[in-house]
């Protein structure tokens, strides 16, 4: 089991490592310099652009500057941004991720209320009007895009009802991202739970169950659902990985101050070492979804760890 963990933990270091490469490249291949944000988008003087790229290592070629960020990047140094000057990356970060952090759990606890149950529903009632009601109001979920189920919702709620504050103030404000990203989250869930139960219930070993004259909510619970929750247990790490690094649309629909905003304020202001630290902490983020995906099927399945 150790060798198992140890080989999926140092997987993770060349994923980090080609997602900081990809990004220090393309975002320094971009026309522009960080400093025409500084000056209303104009470019600056040239003996202070040229003082600017000094102070920030900025003047040196190309692949020194990746050596350097990569060697500093190694001991948890990401620098300083360019535009909150005196502000390292990290606290910038951390500035964002609380608020989206709470986004995305509230958003996954939503997605298990509504999709499990509404899973299992469809299944144990498969080719009933249970099963087509919850297969066509998943399709919606599914495919409506979340962008605009935000405006609607905002529009609605915000500016008409006026039930939740349009800025960004209170807690109230956490309830319309976390209800639109829940709903898309939801709908793939209970997909999965419904296609799962189903091959459960296809079975030897519940037709088994039934032949031995064990009632029906027996079987269901400790049998049927219990199997076959197991696909989406092991979907709740990534799907909340996706949840809290997924978000940057909504957040800017919403004025959420949280990461994905944080990166797009960054990306206008080409600040490029909190590009490249929210990049690599939201690969870092995924990550760690996906590892602990692995993980659970090591435990649930042995036969994965030994490759068998």
């Amino acid at each position: 089991m150790l060798r198992y963990i140890a080989n999926r933990v140092l997987w993770t270091i060349p994923v980090l490592w080609l997602v900081a490469t990809v990004t220090f490249f393309l975002m320094h291949a971009a026309p522009g310099s960080p400093w025409d944000a500084k000056n209303a988008g104009k470019r600056l003087d040239p003996a202070l652009e040229a003082s600017f790229n000094r102070q920030y290592g900025l003047d040196k070629p190309l692949m020194t500057q990746y050596v350097i960020y990569l060697k500093n990047a190694a001991h948890l140094d990401f620098g300083t941004s360019y535009q909150q000057e005196g502000t390292s990356v990290f606290d910038v970060i951390m500035q964002g991720f609380p608020v989206s952090a709470r986004i995305g759990v509230l958003a996954l606890a939503l997605a298990v209320v509504l999709g499990v149950p509404t899973g299992i529903i469809a299944a144990l009632k498969q080719n009933t009007w249970a099963d087509y009601t919850s297969l066509f109001a998943v399709t919606i979920g599914y495919t409506l895009p979340s962008f605009v189920l935000a405006i609607f919702l905002l529009v609605i709620f915000a500016v008409d009802l006026r039930w939740v504050p349009v800025l960004w103030t209170d807690w109230r404000s956490y309830i319309l991202p976390a209800f639109v990203l829940g709903v898309g989250s939801a709908a793939f869930i209970a997909r999965l739970a419904r296609a799962s139960i189903l091959e459960v219930l296809s079975q030897d070993y519940v037709r088994t169950a039934r032949a031995k004259g064990l009632k029906e909510s027996v079987i269901t619970m400790r049998h049927v659902v219990r199997n076959g929750m197991i696909p989406v247990i092991t979907t709740l790490g990534p799907a909340l990985a996706a949840l809290i690094t997924g978000t940057i649309i909504i957040e800017n629909v919403f004025g959420a101050p949280g990461m994905g905003y944080l990166f797009i304020q960054s990306i206008v202001a080409r600040d490029y070492p909190v590009i490249m630290g929210t990049t690599i902490f939201y690969a870092f983020i995924v990550v760690l979804g996906n590892l602990a995906v692995d993980l659970t099927y090591g435990i649930v399945d042995p036969r994965i760890k030994t490759g068998s």
